[in-house]
């Protein structure tokens, strides 16, 4: 308890929250990793996922590419693409790293949303007159909304996650202190360091809970209710009939 209690303090310290080495820049360099890394992958990902899930084509390359990417160890890729690209592009490489890690859910969610669609639904829209185009954008991602959010949801907890290994390489981030505690065997740092993250990580969870839940739309969601499971291999539905 004295631990729990000195990291407290040390966390809520008002000394520890102020300079260029302070907990809310380390914050801001955190979630500066996490949003750009997202973005990114998303940019890639979900357009790729998409195709997938309407055309039906390419899903085993897709879980192919996403079991590569999340076999390869983030710390050694981090270092690797560190020594490839030269000290003076850390912020690159680190950025590439958490890109590659934030891939895989990104593109599970986004086909798996799709595939969860009754093709009965997909087949109606078609059959009115729709393009393939209308079909879509009004029919296959609202439908498949839920499911990409929570792709994105699974990509951001993880993302954040590894993100503390950027102090390895003296990009900050939440991970500093933590690295900073062990070499100065200052446990209480290395707590209060470690519990940051983890409560950034639940706000994260909530935030992205409660879109997640906005997302489904409202006629289906009064029809059914849905439980996403997120495993490593994938992201998959359940749906209880009301």
């Amino acid at each position: 308890m004295n631990l729990i209690s000195d990291a407290l303090s040390w966390i809520f310290a008002a000394e520890q929250w102020q300079g260029d080495g302070g907990l809310a820049a380390l914050l801001g360099q955190h979630l500066l990793f996490t949003v750009l890394a997202v973005l990114i992958a998303g940019v890639i990902a979900i357009p790729a996922g998409w195709a997938i899930g309407h055309t039906g084509k390419g899903r085993e390359i897709a879980v192919g590419i996403a079991g590569i990417a999340r076999a390869v160890p983030s710390f050694g890729l981090l270092i690797l693409l560190v020594l490839l690209l030269g000290v003076l592009h850390k912020p690159e490489a680190a950025l590439l790293t958490f890109v590659v890690l934030a891939i895989p859910s990104l593109l599970a969610g986004a086909y798996t949303g799709f595939e969860a669609i009754d093709r009965k639904t997909i087949d109606a829209a078609r059959a009115v007159g729709m393009t393939e185009w209308q079909t879509l954008f009004k029919v296959e991602i609202p439908l498949g909304l839920a499911l990409l959010v929570g792709g994105i949801r699974s990509a951001v907890l993880q993302v954040v996650a590894t993100v503390t290994v950027a102090a390895y390489v003296n990009l900050g981030g939440l991970g500093l202190p933590i690295i900073t505690g062990l070499n100065l065997r200052r446990f209480d740092m290395v707590l209060g360091g470690a519990l940051m993250v983890a409560a950034l990580a639940l706000v994260l969870d909530l935030a992205f809970a409660m879109a997640q839940k906005a997302a489904v739309p409202r006629g289906l969601g009064a029809r059914t209710k849905k439980k996403f499971h997120y495993t490593d291999d994938q992201i998959t539905l359940e749906r209880e009939m009301s």
